[in-house]
C-alpha cells in the first residue's frame, strides 16, 4: 500500500473539498489519461487496485503513471467504544481527489488499449471518470 514514510504531525483535520483541481489537471507524461469528474476520498487500496487494473488490461506493455498519492491520514475508532477518550488511531491515508484531477497516465499502448484499460480502473473508483488525449 501507498503511505508517506513520515510525517511531520501524525493526525490531520477532515478539510473540505471545494472547487476544482487546477494543480495536477492536464497530461504531463502519457499519451492517455484519467481525468476525475467527481470528488472523494480515494484510498491507497482503490489507488492500487486501479493501477493493477490498468497494468493487467495492457498486458505489462506501455508504460503507466500514478498522479495520486495518499498523503492524508484518516483516523478511525473501533466499533464498540465508547465516546471520548481522543482522536482515534490512524485507519488508512487517502488522497483528496478533485474534479479535474489526471489520476493515471499511459503511453506506448494504442487508443483502444488505452481506453479499455481506464474502463476497467474507473470501475475501482468512486467517483465517475473520463478519459483524455494529449493534443496532436
Amino acid at each position: 500500500m501507498l503511505q508517506p514514510k513520515r510525517r511531520k504531525y501524525v493526525k490531520d483535520f477532515r478539510g473540505r473539498r471545494r472547487g476544482l483541481a487546477y494543480r495536477g489537471s492536464s497530461l504531463s507524461f502519457g499519451e492517455f489519461g484519467i481525468k476525475a469528474l467527481g470528488r472523494a476520498w480515494v484510498s491507497a487500496s482503490q489507488i492500487e487496485a486501479a493501477r493493477r487494473a490498468i497494468t493487467h488490461s495492457l498486458r505489462r506493455g506501455g508504460k503507466v503513471w500514478v498522479r495520486v498519492f495518499p498523503d492524508k491520514p484518516v483516523s478511525a475508532r473501533p466499533a464498540g467504544k465508547r465516546m471520548g477518550s481522543g482522536k482515534g488511531d490512524i485507519d488508512r491515508y487517502v488522497a483528496v481527489v478533485k474534479p479535474g484531477r489526471i489520476l493515471f497516465e499511459v503511453a506506448g499502448v494504442t487508443r483502444e488499449l488505452a481506453e479499455r484499460a481506464f474502463d476497467r480502473a474507473a470501475a475501482k473508483l468512486p467517483f465517475k471518470t473520463k478519459v483524455v488525449y494529449k493534443e496532436e
